[in-house]
């Protein structure tokens, strides 16, 4: 059965009422038309019924049926834009064919329920909803302060793809005798993200929709640019395909360029601190740390602070990045309303400021699947480095002072120190014992690296 987190149940026992049928529906459309209301429009094209009207959804469609629902919307938009700011035929008509494919994906949303319907189906007809919304902007004259209605569609075209392509994963596979016929041809590992692949196709299709707007940019569709790019960034990390997201920062980088881009400051806030937390994830991906902590901590600073699970998803890859660019550990206070950062990342900070080699190996196994899903394994494998740099530092001051030189009174401290004693200190760090040519190979290599 399918769920997008309202009540699958009590809508069986609705009775129907004033506020969900067609009349407020289009009402609402009307005065957000009337307003150019961007955000109050995409809330009417919503697949989760609002709180205050939990049973929306099944009022709509039980307002008309398959063969009257497209001359019943008609009549609602006209009836409900009458007295209103007026429509042309043409907006009139691409606004109707909208709701008539919105209708028919809540159809199906409401047969999933029962069960009469599938993920893969839905997913069917919100692609359907988000073509001909497309077509809307193409061939009916929809203006430019209606584009969160794009986010609407594009956001749950995303979540019903994701969703379509785990209920087909979970299905059994036929392992009967005609199933030997078509082994050949299967491929699980392409068919695993079937339909979130066919999504980003359509999300390019609205990518390419805002970034070709020729309009002045005061009344351009380019103003939705940054939210579709992200919606993008989602859908490559979530393929594992997050190299492509590159073409699309290339393509954007020429626009602005150009200077045929609105400013990035002049977005939302929202907008942004996606933005740049994608950026700079790639950044991280391709080992440019130090244009990766600029960006992340960018999206650090304009996250608000009551957002704890993207400010969560930032320091992941911020907390890294500093490791290496400046060798700053996390703090507690940091990390404090962090709980899960705190089990991942404290344990490795107490290890490198200790210079515990040992205990560093330990905290990076344990938290190994974690840190391999996060892609941030190999970069906090390099602050095994830093432990041993503070392990070997420890080492030299404890080697104390020689004794002031013949007519100096101040004590000068030592400056040649034993290999034997870096080897005590290494083996006694790792738990093992060292080999003496293996201490000299990583002194070797940390004085490179310093150097």
């Amino acid at each position: 059965m399918l769920s997008l987190n309202y009540d699958q149940h009590s809508h069986w026992a609705y009775c129907v009422s004033n506020t969900g049928t067609m009349n407020t529906l289009f009402d609402q459309f009307a005065e957000a038309h009337s307003q150019k209301n961007g955000y109050k429009l995409a809330q009417t094209l919503s697949p989760v019924a609002p709180p205050d009207d939990p049973h929306r959804l099944m009022a709509v469609w039980r307002s008309t049926n398959s063969h009257s629902v497209k001359g019943d919307i008609k009549h609602f938009v006209k009836s409900s834009t009458s007295h209103r700011r007026k429509m042309s035929h043409d907006e009139t008509t691409g606004w109707v064919e909208v709701y008539t494919s919105y209708w028919k994906a809540i159809a199906e949303i409401l047969a999933g329920e029962s069960g009469k319907s599938t993920w893969t189906k839905v997913y069917e007809a919100w692609k359907e909803l988000t073509s001909v919304l497309i077509r809307g902007y193409n061939s009916h004259g929809f203006e430019a302060w209606t584009i969160p209605s794009l986010y609407m569609v594009g956001k749950y075209l995303r979540l019903f793809a994701i969703k379509s392509d785990e209920e087909r994963q979970a299905k059994t596979f036929d392992t009967g005798p005609g199933a030997s016929l078509i082994s050949d041809d299967f491929d699980p590992e392409t068919d695993k993200q079937l339909q979130l692949r066919d999504c980003e196709g359509h999300l390019k299709r609205i990518f390419s929709l805002c970034l070709n707007d020729r309009a002045p940019l005061e009344e351009s569709r380019k103003w939705g640019i940054y939210f579709v790019i992200n919606l993008l960034f989602k859908t490559y990390f979530k393929l594992n395909s997050a190299s492509l997201s590159r073409t699309i920062l290339k393509t954007l980088a020429v626009y602005n360029g150009k200077g045929d881009m609105p400013p990035l400051e002049m977005f939302p806030k929202s907008q942004r601190v996606t933005f740049k937390f994608y950026e700079g994830v790639l950044l991280f991906l391709e080992e440019n740390y130090n244009k990766a902590e600029s960006h992340l901590n960018e999206a650090w600073q304009l996250c608000h602070k009551d957002a704890l699970r993207q400010s969560e998803r930032i320091l992941t890859y911020l907390i890294p990045c500093r490791l290496l660019t400046s060798h700053v550990l996390p703090t507690k206070a940091l990390l404090e309303n962090y709980p899960r950062l705190q089990e991942l990342f404290l344990p490795l900070a107490s290890c490198i400021k200790s210079g515990n080699l040992q205990a560093f190996d330990k905290a990076l196994q344990d938290g190994e699947a974690e840190f391999v899903k996060r892609r941030i394994y190999l970069t906090l494998e390099r602050g095994r480095d830093i432990a041993l740099r503070n392990l070997l530092r420890k080492v030299f001051i404890a080697g104390g002072f020689d004794e002031p030189k013949e007519g100096e009174t101040t004590p000068v401290r030592r400056t040649r120190i034993p290999v034997a004693e870096f080897q005590a200190a290494v083996s006694m760090g790792s738990g093992h014992m060292v080999d003496p040519d293996e201490v000299e190979c990583m002194l070797a290599n940390m004085i490179y690296k310093v150097s």
